[in-house]
């Protein structure tokens, strides 16, 4: 049973990919690519809005996703990295006026990543006993996907370099439930994760 809630969803998929040598967002993932797979998967949950920041490629990306019932942001300053997509994603929100509880935070590079898990953010973010839910890493690392409260807008929106909103979470640790999920967190960088992760689970079946 999904569950309703008063969030949006910021899907961040605007770098340049340099280490992967091509635009990962749309390598292909299934039947679809990894961007199109954490599309579909975020449509899945019962949110208010899906968010997508492009930023490297724009033009081509946004040209294989413009069928989806998402909204296109092009975050011309990418190249500041990930916190800066993160802000673009969170100050459109913040001049459209929206008022919801949180954002919850997604990587197009997470293929692992489920409707599943993500409704489990959601259930434990409804409670309303943590302000901020993270999901856990290895090395007892914990980040993306993130839920976080509307009161921290307002900081989000100041983030400006590549770590994202770790230095957030770190602040606010005493606000932070951290969720673990069935499978390894896994980002995909280089190209011979992407190729050993797709043999996994397609080439095989």
């Amino acid at each position: 049973m999904q569950t309703p809630s008063n969030i949006s969803i910021i899907i961040l998929a605007a770098g340049a990919s340099k280490r992967m040598g091509t635009p990962k967002q749309l390598l292909k993932w299934g039947n679809s690519t990894l961007i199109g797979n954490a599309i579909e998967t975020a449509l899945k949950l019962q949110v208010n809005e899906v968010i997508v920041v492009l930023g490297a490629h724009y033009n081509l990306i946004k040209k294989e996703i413009s069928n989806y019932p998402i909204t296109i942001l092009n975050n011309e300053d990418w190249q500041k990295g990930l916190g800066r997509s993160l802000a673009f994603g969170v100050e459109y929100i913040a001049n459209s006026k929206q008022n919801i509880d949180g954002i919850l935070v997604t990587l197009a590079d997470q293929p692992l990543i489920d409707t599943v898990f993500l409704n489990k953010l959601i259930d434990e973010f409804n409670k309303g006993q943590h302000l901020i839910i993270a999901t856990s890493y290895k090395n007892k690392k914990y980040g993306v996907p993130v839920i976080f409260n509307q009161i921290y807008f307002k900081e989000l929106r100041t983030l400006n370099d590549d770590f994202g909103a770790k230095h957030l979470l770190k602040k606010h640790k005493s606000s932070v439930k951290i969720i673990t999920p069935e499978l390894e967190n896994l980002d995909l960088d280089l190209k011979a994760d992407y190729e050993s992760l797709y043999k996994k689970h397609f080439d095989s079946k």
